[in-house]
């Protein structure tokens, strides 16, 4: 799952940065996602967070309906990123920041997409492994999701960032088959919130 909407009355592009947590509707946002997972009727005996306010918060409602604490797993967490704490369109239009933009595929402004993928993958590994006896939400970001699923469908991972499927508190959900993962089901249950989705990496 994704995390809910970020309160950014400035719209700067958050990534690591500590203090930015849920909005009043990312709160309703992440309500709605777990209620979406609670009403499949299976059952979750695992929940995993990024270490960031606005994962953890996001995790909140599914301890609330599933009674399990969360355990927070480093390898969820958002990418590093040069250009934290700026406003895009002014960093973009500085001609001093167009050298982080030299390799798009990689990308040159930060975390590679092929190492933030394979880190997705072990935590999702290491998730599957153990003898639960039901489904894990892990609560993460939007490109850590996204790569993931890139790579799970055998996809380059370069892309353009607005085309990316996987909104806020949108739930992804993966499965292993035949010892590969494989996507099964894409849902967004706050797709009705009116949330401004600004901020992420």
């Amino acid at each position: 799952m994704r995390h809910g909407e970020v309160h950014n009355p400035r719209r700067v592009l958050y990534g690591r940065l500590p203090g930015f947590g849920l909005s009043v509707d990312g709160r309703g946002m992440a309500r709605a996602a777990a209620e979406h997972v609670h009403s499949l009727a299976r059952p979750v005996t695992s929940l995993v967070c990024s270490p960031l306010q606005r994962t953890r918060e996001s995790a909140l409602p599914f301890t609330e309906l599933f009674g399990i604490e969360p355990v927070i797993e480093e390898r969820i967490i958002e990418p590093t990123n040069v250009f934290e704490g700026r406003r895009m369109k002014r960093a973009l239009a500085n001609p001093l920041n167009w050298r982080h933009l030299r390799r798009p595929a990689v990308p040159s402004w930060g975390e590679p997409y092929e190492r933030i993928s394979a880190r997705m993958l072990a935590a999702m590994d290491d998730a599957w492994s153990k003898p639960a006896t039901g489904d894990v939400v892990l609560v993460s970001h939007q490109l850590p999701i996204w790569v993931t699923h890139l790579t799970v469908a055998g996809l380059p991972g370069r892309h353009d960032p607005r085309n990316r499927r996987c909104a806020l508190s949108s739930v992804t959900s993966f499965e292993k088959k035949d010892g590969r993962w494989v996507e099964v089901d894409y849902a967004e249950p706050a797709a009705h919130s009116g949330a401004v989705d600004v901020g992420a990496v």
